[in-house]
């Protein structure tokens, strides 16, 4: 099973959004530019208000830039598309459907068959670990499992890109964490480009080949950190390096100075030189 043969390359070129309107307007997201590489797992971390969701908003096509590009596999976003598929924080499930019928909804937009959007859906039920659930109703399913039918709904259309906007940011803590282990399970079988919205430094750590951190609005991307860490990471977050990762994280999340006396990350197996100081 695959989501999509051709995971999509992301590209931002001097992106700037403005929200609001009139004198209420104000400036989101300044001047970001970024590359995220076909099949990479990117997460973006930052403060709350820092326009984490307004990036992903824009890339999703529901916002349009103020001035800049989005740009997906050199084609400019101009609106929603299937191939980009979003996962908010909470499901927007339809809860006079069935869990079959969630899930194969934009199938049916798309014209497809009664007896293949069945087969299909039921694939992707079991592929979130929701088997024998089909005939169920989101008001009978817990929170998890109404978070797992709506990436489920999401992963049918064979999305190039998945945006994930907090996805599990209302769980608790032990469903959350099941939750994590499951995305990089159904990654592993389904090769596609992710960019997941966090505020929560060890989600972003155990789940991203990169992590881009957000300063605060107007957001702008002070640092690309590259998680050198083995997977799976479960195990490791234990580890010296894990932590001096989220100290390193914690610092640019507390720092307040221009983006040239930004604190420096120890280097893979360098003694530290010094230990970060935070600025309050």
């Amino acid at each position: 099973m695959s989501a999509s043969d051709h995971p999509a390359a992301i590209r931002l070129r001097q992106l700037s959004i403005r929200l609001g309107l009139g004198s209420a307007a104000f400036e989101a997201v300044q001047n970001v530019s970024l590359d995220i590489e076909p099949g990479q797992f990117v997460c973006l971390l930052g403060p709350s208000g820092c326009g984490k969701s307004t990036l992903l908003g824009a890339l999703a096509g529901h916002l349009t830039p103020a001035s800049g590009q989005a740009l997906l596999d050199g084609e400019r976003v101009a609106g929603p598309h299937p191939e980009r598929g979003l996962v908010f924080q909470h499901h927007t499930l339809f809860p006079w459907k069935t869990v079959a019928q969630n899930v194969a909804f934009g199938l049916k937009m798309k014209g497809v068959d009664a007896a293949t959007r069945q087969r299909q859906a039921e694939e992707f039920i079991d592929l979130v670990g929701l088997t024998g659930f089909a005939r169920h109703y989101p008001g009978q399913l817990s929170g998890g499992m109404q978070q797992r039918v709506e990436i489920a709904r999401v992963l049918i259309n064979h999305p190039r890109v998945l945006l994930m906007d907090e996805p599990f940011g209302a769980l608790d803590a032990l469903t959350r964490l099941k939750m994590q282990e499951l995305l990089l399970e159904i990654r592993e079988r389904i090769r596609t480009t992710v960019l997941f919205v966090t505020h929560d430094i060890d989600e972003a750590l155990l789940l991203a080949d990169r992590v881009l951190i957000m300063s605060p609005r107007p957001g702008r991307i002070i640092e690309d950190l590259p998680v050198d860490l083995p997977r799976p990471r479960f195990a490791a977050a234990g580890s010296a390096r894990f932590a001096s990762l989220k100290q390193h994280c914690l610092a640019l999340l507390r720092y307040d100075e221009p983006a040239t006396s930004l604190p420096r990350l120890t280097p893979l197996g360098a003694p530290p030189a010094h230990q970060l100081q935070f600025a309050i």
